[in-house]
């Protein structure tokens, strides 16, 4: 059951990073189409998926956040990519300042991956030390 779990939180996760993507992308191109109904109640789903996947990984391998460091640093990462992400695709003030919240989104999207990855709170961030 944990491998099913792992691989719908994995393919959770890269729908929700190319949703991302494509999205910021129309945001940079002032499209009409985020005002498509689907583009903005589609990731909320995945999101959802995402996140009882994640909670579920968490209870069955007995790692929590505050607990185990790699774990901590994912939450507090995903913390940042949601915040950076809602400037992004939100109302911000000032359509250089969406692209520039989009691209640090995409990074700290980016570290959380390699923390996953590598089980380190540092991800790609301990090549640079």
């Amino acid at each position: 059951m944990y491998i099913l779990i792992k691989y719908v939180h994995v393919v959770s996760v890269v729908l929700s990073v190319t949703g991302f993507f494509l999205r910021g992308l129309l945001i940079i191109r002032a499209s009409p189409l985020m005002n498509a109904r689907w583009i903005k109640v589609l990731p909320h789903i995945n999101d959802t998926i995402l996140l009882a996947a994640a909670v579920s990984l968490a209870v069955m391998s007995g790692q929590y956040p505050f607990v185990v460091d790699w774990v901590t640093a994912k939450v507090l990462g995903v913390t940042a990519y949601i915040i950076l992400g809602s400037l992004a695709l939100r109302a911000g003030s000032t359509r250089r300042m969406r692209i520039i919240c989009w691209l640090a989104a995409l990074v700290v999207f980016g570290w959380i991956v390699s923390v996953a990855l590598t089980r380190q709170p540092a991800g790609f961030l301990a090549a640079l030390a």
